[in-house]
């Protein structure tokens, strides 16, 4: 039996789809990204609604990307075909670059690179004294070079999700300073993206680590450690893992914080690579095979560097290999014998190095390795046999191989980069950075005796998390001033390594109108000032910089003015109150400034105070944290009693405390950045037209290339499909003449004249071809969807006579309690079925009258035609139906109750007639009702016939089908 679905289920079901409907358009465009740019491999993941967390293939398929681009002959190559490209052209190819951005050419992480690729001319920016590489006529920013990189990326994302991106997460290495992180932020912008955050490599992962155990966190802090051995750093990150119950929501999250941090950025499988690619050419020139020195051609060092690549990841999983490379130089061929104890004796300074970094990561976290759980592996060159043994000999355990090495940061990076977009919810998972460059305060200050001292002001020390907040007071200055803000304690964080940071200020801050608005707004004797406070922020990506400064002055109100003060803060009060209510603040306690919970928080440095050192910073500023909350914007006092009432308003207001409020007024201020500028300005502007200018050059060549192919399947396949009689015989002898010929002169033409044609030349030849064989292709469309076409036709009308003899059930003259249809809405319909089928006999034999070559009769858009003409009186009807309901006739008001002798008598036959007019005047009003679905009601006739009103007897089974199918 067929089950009957309720009316109000099928609305239910048409919200939730317009709803989903909604929903997948306002979803479209949401997708977002993260990119782990590593100094070898480039690695994309993305997010899109409806799609799981995924890393995007490139165009080989492939999950990783070489971060390589190259230039030749005004061509641009990325990936792949830049490194093949790289092996003849070594100069032409750049590779390894993301080390470089922020640094000056005297930094000597530069003058590594030059050491280590002798090939590259690297010039100086007349302006900003950065990295520029110069290819022949051409030259090239780092930044411009990184941002080309991203543009990749993002097509790679946008081919995985068909979506356009527009917001990214990029990772960084940890020890990343100011100038790196700017830099890499103006990259971006040059690449059309939005940096939502800049994330530590080690905080990504282990992000990532996170959230597929969540259930394993609780309220015990776990601790673990990260290592990671890159292509160009090694790094190690000291978290815990911790159930946190947030003080605002009161909600419960899991966090990461990072406890401690050690890197060695010139430890990695490219130091190995080099010393290999160093042993292959001191022992190529030892056979004597040519005269010239192998290290003095750059084609010749370049094929010993991807040799030395290829060998090293070999001998990972081998004890020897043979190192092979054809005409290496002056045509003669190498070929060497190289075993794993080689390599590891070339590498023997290195390992050494191994466990410094995981050393330094516990000691800064203040930690001993006992209470570590596990040692986790991440990045390429951990797969290195030599590294595992040294770890494991290190730490006196097993170490932790349980995350994709190559891709768990970007992952971790794509679920970070959901959680800050605005179109996913994901679950909380809280993550705390933590500085690795203590960063200061310094300003001068006139002592006692009248002579100026330099003091300096811890901000954000070492091992401090962030995202933070950070506010110091200069009470001692009553004029205009400056100060700075540097890096501080480098010595004792990077050591002789400082200078590879670069600057060590960061910036210089002019503050101007102090005194003027001092005199302004102290003149009166009842306010006083508390000092000039400076706002100061380090955000989730790392990234310092001065929120804003301002004059606070609290003003005790005197009788008169508060008297005034409550007349005008009535609507004050309004609004506080309604705040209030968003924010969760109260009453009890008021403020003058807000200490954020969660990731922000914001504390506060006196200058007169002493400067305490380490984790005692955020002590010695509760004091003064303190302070700051008793000077609230409005301190109301109540008035002290005795316990005793009276009525005395003199003897109220003398014990009464006056009212103090709390003014901010804000004070310009100018800020010098000291560290190497951010491209910004008319050098922004240049890069980016030489980027759109080379977009532009890249997209011509693929609209040339895409005419081309065009072009060229077209003539093949018209030539293919002309030599079938299928399509053959759809054309006249002349036409297929016609087309052969312009085929046969196009395909000469490509190979000749046409070899350099531009992608105008192509497209117009391939429409005018197309001119001439779509004549024929339309009619051989015709003949072979015609018949589908047909069989279309055949069940629609089919399913509109089933219709047509349920709707005659639903007349007047039929059923008169359910009279839907009138007899001119069912003749209209009778006769348009009547005119289809007519039409269609009379069309059908006089097309199969006609050659296949002649003018199509009958085409598939007639017979859609008819469809939709007979469909839309169908569907007239069908909607009458659905809007119909019953007439409910009035009922009789109540007759008088009968005599007691009567009803002692029984009921009589006109009270039994009385009682079955009512019930019959009450079975309307039951057909209204409609019950849920697999109700024992829908068993009864008019039940039925309320939520399929179709049927009106149970012998039109069949009848009810053709229906339901239509």
């Amino acid at each position: 039996m067929r089950m009957v679905v309720p009316r109000h289920s099928l609305l239910a079901l048409l919200g939730t789809a317009l709803l989903l409907a909604t929903f997948a358009s306002f979803a479209h465009g949401a997708a977002v990204m993260s990119v782990d740019l590593g100094s070898e491999w480039m690695k994309v993941g993305v997010v899109s609604p409806g799609v799981p967390m995924e890393i995007a293939l490139n165009k080989e398929s492939k999950r990783k990307t070489p971060s390589t681009i190259a230039f030749r002959n005004g061509d641009r190559v990325f990936g792949e075909d830049a490194q093949t490209l790289g092996v003849r052209f070594p100069a032409n190819s750049f590779a390894y670059l993301i080390d470089l951005l922020g640094k000056t050419i005297d930094n000597p992480m530069v003058e590594l690179y030059r050491k280590r690729f002798p090939y590259y001319d690297i010039v100086e920016d007349p302006k900003r004294k950065t990295v520029v590489f110069r290819a022949g006529e051409e030259q090239f920013t780092i930044e411009e070079l990184i941002a080309q990189l991203l543009q990749v990326a993002k097509v790679y994302a946008e081919d995985s999700t068909g979506q356009t991106i527009t917001e990214c997460v990029l990772i960084v290495p940890g020890f990343f300073g100011q100038a790196e992180r700017t830099a890499l932020v103006s990259a971006a912008r040059l690449a059309n993206l939005k940096v939502l955050q800049l994330i530590n490599d080690y905080t990504a992962v282990a992000l990532n680590y996170g959230i597929f155990r969540r259930k394993e966190i609780n309220e015990t802090a776990q601790y673990f450690l990260f290592y990671d051995m890159g292509a160009y750093k090694t790094s190690a990150a000291v978290v815990s893992y911790q159930l946190v119950k947030d003080k605002a929501t009161r909600e419960t999250h899991p966090v990461v914080q990072v406890l401690g941090v050690g890197y060695d950025r010139t430890l990695g499988g490219l130091e190995m690579q080099i010393r290999l690619r160093d042993y292959l050419g001191q022992e190529f020139n030892k056979l004597g095979k040519t005269k010239t020195d192998v290290f003095s051609n750059p084609r010749a060092m370049a094929k010993l560097f991807k040799e030395a690549g290829r060998l090293k990841n070999v001998l990972s999983a081998n004890t020897e290999h043979y190192a092979q490379i054809e005409g290496l130089l002056d045509e003669q061929d190498f070929r060497l014998l190289v075993t794993r104890e080689q390599f590891e004796k070339l590498c023997s300074d290195l390992y050494d190095r191994v466990t410094a970094p995981l050393d330094k990561a516990l000691a800064g976290a203040g930690l001993a390795l006992d209470v570590i759980n596990q040692v986790v592996l991440f990045g390429g060159n951990t797969r290195v046999p030599k590294m595992q043994d040294i770890l494991r000999a290190h730490i006196g355990q097993e170490l932790a191989k349980n995350i994709n090495a190559d891709e768990a940061a970007c992952m971790g990076a794509v679920y970070r980069a959901a959680d800050l977009a605005t179109g996913f919810k994901v679950k909380k998972f809280i993550t705390k950075d933590a500085v690795l460059f203590p960063i200061q305060v310094v300003f001068d200050r006139e002592g006692d005796s009248g002579a100026l001292r330099q003091v300096r002001r811890t901000l954000f020390g070492a091992m401090n998390s962030y995202p933070q907040k950070k506010v110091i007071t200069f009470n001692k200055h009553t004029d205009d001033f400056e100060f700075t803000v540097q890096y501080a304690e480098l010595e004792s964080v990077l050591g002789k390594n400082a200078n590879t940071l670069g600057s060590t200020d960061l910036a210089r801050v002019r503050l101007s109108e102090v005194a003027k608005k001092l005199k302004a707004n102290t003149a009166a004797d009842n306010v006083e000032s508390k000092g000039i406070k400076a706002h100061f922020v380090l955000d989730d990506s790392g990234i310092f910089s001065l929120a804003n400064v301002e004059l606070v002055l609290e003003k005790t109100l005197r009788k008169g003015e508060e008297e005034e003060d409550g007349d005008e803060s009535t609507f004050q009060k309004i609004g506080n109150t309604i705040s209030k209510l968003f924010s969760g603040d109260t009453d009890e306690k008021p403020t003058a400034e807000t200490k954020p919970t969660g990731g922000d928080s914001e504390s506060e440095t006196p200058e007169e105070a002493e400067q305490p050192k380490g984790e005692e910073t955020d002590k010695g500023t509760a004091k003064e944290e303190e302070k700051g909350t008793g000077e609230a914007t409005t301190k109301d006092a109540k008035p002290e009693t005795n316990g005793t009432a009276t009525g005395d308003e003199t003897a109220k207001n003398a014990t009464a405390k006056p009212k103090i409020v709390t003014l901010k007024e804000t004070i310009p201020s100018k800020v010098e950045l000291t560290y190497l500028a951010p491209l910004d300005g008319d050098s922004y502007e240049a890069s980016a037209k030489r980027l759109t200018a080379l977009d532009a050059i890249d997209n011509a060549k693929k609209r040339r290339e895409t005419a081309l192919n065009a072009l060229e399947s077209f003539v093949i396949d018209a030539q293919v499909k002309l030599d079938e009689e299928e399509y053959a015989s759809c054309g006249t002898p002349e036409e297929i003449e016609t087309i052969r010929k312009r085929c046969s002169e196009l395909s000469d033409w490509l190979y000749e004249d046409g070899a350099d044609a531009d992608a105008e030349t192509y497209e117009k030849k391939l429409e005018d071809l197309r001119g001439v064989a779509n004549e024929v292709y339309a009619r051989h469309w015709e003949h072979n969807e015609r018949p589908d076409a047909l069989d279309a036709l055949k069940q629609m009308i089919n399913g509109s006579e089933a219709f047509l003899r349920n709707a005659k059930n639903f007349t007047k003259d039929v059923n008169p309690e359910k009279d839907v249809f009138t007899t001119v809405e069912i003749e209209t319909l009778e006769k348009a079925i009547r005119n289809t089928i007519e039409w269609r006999d009379t069309e059908v034999a006089e097309q199969e009258k006609q050659p296949r070559n002649a003018p199509v009769r009958l085409t598939v858009k007639d017979i859609t035609d008819r469809m939709a003409m007979l469909d839309r009186e169908v569907k007239y009807l069908v909607n009458k139906l659905k809007l119909w309901r019953p007439k409910v006739k009035p009922t009789k008001p109540p007759k008088p109750e009968k005599t007691t002798s009567t009803e002692a008598g029984g009921e009589s036959s006109g009270d039994s007639k009385e009682s079955a007019e009512e019930v019959l005047e009450q079975t309307p009003v039951k057909e209204q009702e409609e019950p849920l679905a697999g109700d024992a009601s829908d068993k009864t006739e008019e039940t039925v016939e309320t939520i399929d009103p179709t049927a009106t007897v149970k012998d039109k089974v069949k009848a009810e089908g053709d229906h339901t199918e239509l």
